[in-house]
């Protein structure tokens, strides 16, 4: 385990796997670095890449310096490709995906190419109005630190069967996720922001190579959102893996990247 210190102050804590030209994953809501299926996409890049896996602030073994703004998890990721010696490629899924957007789109950024998975944005007219009443609760749950209620409402929101989170309560995440249910805040109120409609400015402002994902059996918005950002960013491509869902299988995507990054 290897710590950076980040524009703030802030100890971001990141593993490094591998050898080769430095690739940065950053992840999504309620996720460290050992969550899921993550160690398992590392493992696969790492005989091509070497490979920097974090715990974004809030996170993991992080620190959370307060007040949290967006700008100061785009330094993180500063830090972090200083740390690898100047320049990185940098993939991104779901909420992780937008930071990445974000960053990418910062002047100067030396993020040498950028891969998105279903940066969830949603710009169907009816789900603005959903969006909103969603942060609303969210912020008076946070408020009132029920950070549990939190993550349950978010997952309840995400469309997953009520049986299925009543299983998730007594999974050894639940507890994990309950900790950092105050983050979903920072990846929702602020990262996505008030109607996590696609930011077509800022990604117009993306000029390195982006590859920008979706899988077939995801939410229809999912690939819609990803087509509309493949046609703003200048130099995007598209792809639509089959088979997948906002869960992509990393044995899938692995080898995705593999061809991207190397295709300079």
């Amino acid at each position: 385990m290897r710590t950076v210190t980040s524009g703030d102050g802030t100890r971001i804590t990141y593993e490094k796997h591998g050898a080769g030209p430095a690739l940065i994953i950053v992840l999504g809501a309620l996720c460290d670095r050992n969550f899921g299926s993550t160690p398992q996409l590392v493992k696969l890049l790492a005989n091509d890449f070497c490979v920097y896996n974090y715990d974004r602030r809030g996170k993991g073994d992080s620190g959370d310096t307060q007040p949290y703004a967006v700008v100061r998890e785009i330094e993180d990721i500063t830090a972090l490709i200083e740390a690898t010696g100047g320049e990185a490629y940098v993939y991104g899924h779901s909420s992780g995906a937008a930071l990445a957007l974000r960053a990418a789109a910062e002047p100067g950024s030396r993020i040498a190419q950028l891969a998105l998975y279903e940066p969830p944005y949603n710009d169907e007219p009816q789900a603005k109005g959903a969006w909103k009443d969603y942060i609303a609760r969210l912020t008076e749950l946070l408020a009132e630190g029920k950070k549990g209620e939190a993550v349950a409402f978010f997952m309840q929101f995400a469309g997953m069967p009520a049986g299925q989170l009543a299983e998730m309560h007594h999974s050894p995440f639940w507890a994990m996720m309950e900790v950092v249910g105050h983050t979903l805040a920072y990846d929702h109120t602020a990262i996505l922001g008030a109607e996590a409609a696609i930011p077509r400015d800022l990604a117009a402002r993306v000029t390195m190579p982006a590859l920008v994902m979706s899988g077939t059996n995801s939410f229809p918005f999912m690939k819609a959102t990803a087509e509309t950002l493949s046609t703003i960013i200048p130099h995007a491509r598209l792809r639509i893996l089959a088979g997948q869902t906002h869960e992509v299988s990393q044995e899938v995507l692995a080898p995705v990247l593999r061809e991207f990054f190397q295709d300079r």
